[in-house]
């Protein structure tokens, strides 16, 4: 006797437990059937042919798994999957669970991206990673940022973390949108980073975009609009106190009938706006995922005619073509301009910040006597107004165009053997354009008008082969990975200057008159790394992880017998939580201890053929006579140095990893010692040589610190709170130098006409150098300076180390509050113990020409026996600690609300997102620094100098709006 087979049609729905949302893309099977489906935007599905009975499985990826009988209707809810010590962690060449990372490897909270404010990546990395300074140098809407991983590490190098955006190393990453990054991992300690040997000697930074997933299409649209104001605001003096100051100096004769006509900082400053939006769709079954992206970034500055723009567009391909192989491919093309304003230097010199307190009020925008002029009677004081300034940059753009493109193909020999193959490129193109109009300034005046074209384009080609395997045998597991690494660089540049424009209507050089014949040219370099590297790791039974690296690098750059450095590195972890005498310790879900030591090595920031001969081309005036038919002069531009060789960093790292209380509670922490050997350095040479200076390895440098991180879930249910906070230690120090002891740099105002900056062994990079201030004297008026050396006078022998930029901690606290589809984030983010020479008070204190100066100097000593901080005009001005101030700051750097909006409605329309928000960044800034912002360093990104303000953009307020929309 037979039965036939009852089979079911099910239909069911798949919903989060905690909020009752509809999970998309959740896959439902058959347990021991073929049988299987995906759920919809709604979180429904329907499946066929179900045997009565049998069992179904219904997974999603940051849910736990569940199991359940069939029926023909099924309501199923998923519990987040909160264990995130099994969440995999990538890293150099592979990736490896949270739990058994042997090495200083910090995550970056992405949770809030989408309502912040922020047009670069960098941004997102700020105050969020223990032991990562990210520092905004200028707040110009084109602006770059420094970032730091555990301190300066390089004198001349390059001090900058390698970018690894989807396997492919970039050199920035200012072509992506932060809305597409998906995961950032930083590699801290040498035993992690030395997997990429010299490219990783500053720290490595792994950026993992977004990825399709299986089941029903998404789309999601992200839009903000943001105002941006100015935080703080220097005053000037009005006419009457500037008139009454410069009948002091007596340098100029001013009439008595000037009155206030111009608000310079108002005709400078204006409310700034950024528009983004930014859009995605992505699919995916078991065979094929996709997401492809765009977006359009409008970055209007505080500052009248600063701006940047950015055009984006990526897609992420992956298939399985079979079994054993698949195929990826990321692509990615972006476009971004700005213009910049100048900055960084005295009004006299273009600089816009400094003209806004420095031109005196009277002055009137245009000049009334000759249209289409900015006015310039400034009885003989050589300033330029702000507008002025501005005006010679207003027509300048700078352009890139970058595209990335990268293929690879995974080959699946057997389950525990694989080669991953990738092929990238990275092409930008860049072109830079200027123009300056023959009348509307003094400067286009003097040059007649000016114009010119810069263009280059870096091609860079990457080809990697890694093979890995991993095999688990009992308790015992092994991986093993071999690979290889090839990157080539080819750069080409052109550049062409002209001047004598007509009437200035025309920005084309066509239209001038005269092409620079000693500034217009064109160049070639190229560069070229081999490498070849390995990963060993044992892990017995989660307790015991023994990981080994090995790398070896060979650079065109060093002369052949220098070539190849060799960067090894170990590492270890002890997981005591596993052992048997912590098995009935509940409270503790993990506690591990790790250590590790690597070498790294450095050749960025050194020329392409930097251990070979090379000359200057000098053109002969061909058009005189005589020298018709000449030809070029050809003279040495340097001392060869064939001993040149890597640039290495070693380092020691401890660490401890705790969580528990039911995974509600995590803590990080970390010390390690880090020594730069053999500094690639530029060292002065006497005079009569072919050069000033020969570049040579010499030096060593020393940072030592401890870094933490602490995440805690302080309350979970209908409403929740949890906190993420880092801080961080460091203390950096210029162990030894060789042959020159002394390193200068940083000059300022040019009536001091001294460096500010001294770099010697036994002190930190950047160390402040010059006079200690004691006051004023109240008979003379004139600043007191300490007399070192006590022999009775105030000479250069009585200058010593003033200040140190380098912070004491930096630290970032996030709170994150939610509520019934409310969600309230909290970021404050800070710096203390750092000073900041304050170059901006010597233009604007200094009381020593016709410049307009700050309402501060109506303080000045006048009259014999006055008390008082503020020296008379025109007093002995000195690079001394006067000008050094506090740069410590605690800053409310984001406050942001949004709502999840919910409905059956919304539902059936297909939308399963509807987030309304708004925002606030640098909302307050607690700080004694006196300057436009304590977040400054105008020399940038340079290592040997750090912490000066002298006219730099300041960061603005920002107040945002927004909305996220999915469906």
């Amino acid at each position: 006797m037979s039965y036939a087979q009852t089979n079911l049609t099910v239909n069911g729905r798949v919903i989060d437990e905690s909020t009752n949302e509809p999970i998309a893309g959740a896959t439902v099977s058959v347990i021991g059937g073929s049988n299987s489906t995906s759920t919809n935007n709604e979180g429904s599905f329907t499946l066929t042919n179900v045997p009565a009975n049998s069992k179904l499985r219904i997974s999603f990826i940051g849910y736990v798994s569940q199991e359940v009988i069939s029926k023909a209707d099924l309501t199923v809810s998923l519990k987040s999957a909160t264990n995130t010590l099994e969440d995999v962690v990538v890293i150099g060449y592979g990736s490896v669970k949270r739990k058994d990372v042997t090495t200083a490897i910090s995550s970056v909270s992405l949770d809030d991206i989408n309502e912040r404010p922020i047009v670069s990546a960098e941004q997102a990395i700020q105050g969020r990673a223990a032991g990562v300074s990210v520092t905004q140098t200028s707040g110009a809407p084109d602006a770059g940022l420094s970032i730091r991983v555990r301190g300066t590490n390089s004198f001349n190098g390059s001090n900058n973390p390698l970018y690894v955006v989807d396997n492919v190393p970039v050199d920035n990453i200012n072509f992506l949108s932060p809305t597409d990054i998906a995961d950032i991992q930083i590699m801290k300690d040498a035993s992690s980073a030395a997997i990429y040997g010299s490219r990783g000697a500053n720290g490595v930074i792994l950026i993992t975009t977004k990825k399709g997933k299986t089941g029903a299409p998404k789309i999601t649209f992200n839009m903000l609009a943001t105002q941006n104001k100015i935080t703080n605001k220097i005053t000037p003096l009005n006419t009457a106190q500037y008139k009454e100051l410069q009948d002091e100096i007596g340098m100029i004769n001013l009439p008595s009938n000037l009155t206030d006509q111009t608000n310079w900082f108002d005709e400078t400053f204006r409310t700034g706006v950024i528009q983004d939006y930014q859009v995605s769709v992505s699919d995916g079954s078991e065979r094929l995922k996709y997401m492809i992206s765009g977006g359009y970034v409008n970055n209007k500055g505080i500052i009248n005619e600063a701006f940047f723009k950015r055009y984006n567009f990526r897609g992420n391909i992956e298939n399985n073509i079979r079994e054993w192989l698949t195929f990826n491919a990321n692509l990615s093309y972006s476009d971004y301009a700005g213009n910049g304003i100048i900055q960084g230097t005295g009004a006299n010199r273009g600089g816009v910040i400094m003209s806004t307190i420095n031109t005196p009020t009277y002055a009137p925008v245009w000049d009334p006597f000759m249209p289409g002029q900015y006015y310039n009677n400034f009885y003989g004081v050589n300033i330029n107004s702000p507008l002025e300034n501005i005006a010679r940059t207003s027509n300048n753009k700078n352009r890139e165009n970058r595209f990335i493109g990268s293929g690879s193909a995974i080959i699946k020999f057997m389950p525990e053997l694989n080669l991953r193959t990738t092929f990238a490129l990275d092409r930008r193109n860049a072109i830079s354009t200027t123009f300056l109009d023959p009348l509307t300034t003094s400067w286009g005046r003097n040059q007649f008008g000016e114009g010119a074209d810069s263009r280059n384009m870096n091609t860079v080609t990457t080809f990697d082969n890694v093979l890995t395997y991993n095999k688990n045998v009992e308790k015992h597991g092994f991986e093993a990975m071999l690979g290889s690494s090839y990157t080539k660089s080819d750069y080409t540049n052109s550049y062409i200057n002209a001047s004598h424009y007509r009437p200035g209507m025309i920005q084309t050089l066509n239209a001038a008159n005269k092409i620079s014949w000693t500034a217009t040219g064109s160049g070639a370099s190229d560069w070229a790394i081999m490498s070849y590297f390995g990963r060993l790791t044992y892990n017995f039974d989660g307790k015991y992880i023994i990981t080994g690296n090995m790398r070896a690098d060979g650079s065109s750059k060093l002369h052949p017998d220098s070539r190849w450095g060799y960067f090894p590195s170990f590492s270890a972890a002890w997981r005591l939580s596993s052992e048997d005498f912590m098995k009935d310790v509940a409270w503790i879900n993990d506690f591990k201890i790790r250590g590790g030591w690597g070498l790294t090595g450095n050749q960025d920031g050194i020329g392409d053929y930097a251990y070979l001969q090379r000359y200057y081309i000098t053109r002969e005036p061909w058009f005189e006579e005589t020298k018709e038919n000449a030809l070029v002069t050809v003279t040495p531009a340097n001392l060869r140095t064939p001993d040149l060789h890597w640039e290495n960093m070693k380092q020691v790292n401890v660490g401890l990893d705790f969580t528990g209380f039911n995974q509600r509670l995590t803590v990080n922490l970390d010390y390690y010692n880090k020594t730069t050997n053999d500094m690639l350095m530029y060292v002065s040479i006497p005079e009569g040589q072919i050069a000033n200076n020969i570049l040579r390895n010499e030096g060593e440098m020393s940072n030592k610190g401890f870094e933490a991180n602490i995440l805690s879930e302080n309350l979970i249910g209908e409403f929740k709170w949890n906190t993420a906070f880092n801080i961080s230690f460091n203390k950096n120090k210029l162990v030894s130098l060789d042959l020159q002891q002394i390193y200068p740099a940083a000059r300022t105002v040019e009536v001091v006409n001294d460096y500010v900056v001294r770099n010697m062994p036994g002190k930190p990079m950047g160390s402040f150098f010059g006079y200690i201030s004691q006051g004023v004297n109240p008979e003379t008026g004139d600043m007191i300076y300490q007399d070192i050396n006590g022999d009775g006078r105030i000479s250069s022998s009585d200058r010593t180390f003033i200040g140190d930029p380098n912070a004491n901690f930096t630290f970032g606290l996030t709170n994150n509050f939610a509520y019934k589809g409310f969600n309230l984030s909290i970021f404050l983010q800070g710096s203390q113990g750092n000073d900041i020479f304050n170059a901006s008070r010597m233009e604007t204190e200094g009381m020593y020409d016709g410049k307009n100066q700050s309402t501060r100097v109506l303080q000045r000593w006048r009259v014999p026996g006055q008390i008082t901080e503020v020296p008379k005009a025109g007093y002995n001005m000195l690079n001394s600690t006067y000008f050094i101030e506090d740069g410590s700051y605690l800053r409310v750097k984001n406050v942001s609300l949004s709502y999840n909006i919910k409905g059956e409605v919304l539902n059936r329309i297909g939308i399963n997102r509807l987030q309304p928000f708004v925002s606030a960044s640098n909302l307050f800034t607690f700080t004694k620094y006196t300057g436009l912002d304590p977040e400054v360093n105008q020399f940038g990104n340079s290592g040997a100098v750090q912490g000066i303000d002298w006219g730099t953009y300041p960061q603005s307020k920002s107040f945002v709006v927004g909305l996220n929309l999915e469906f």
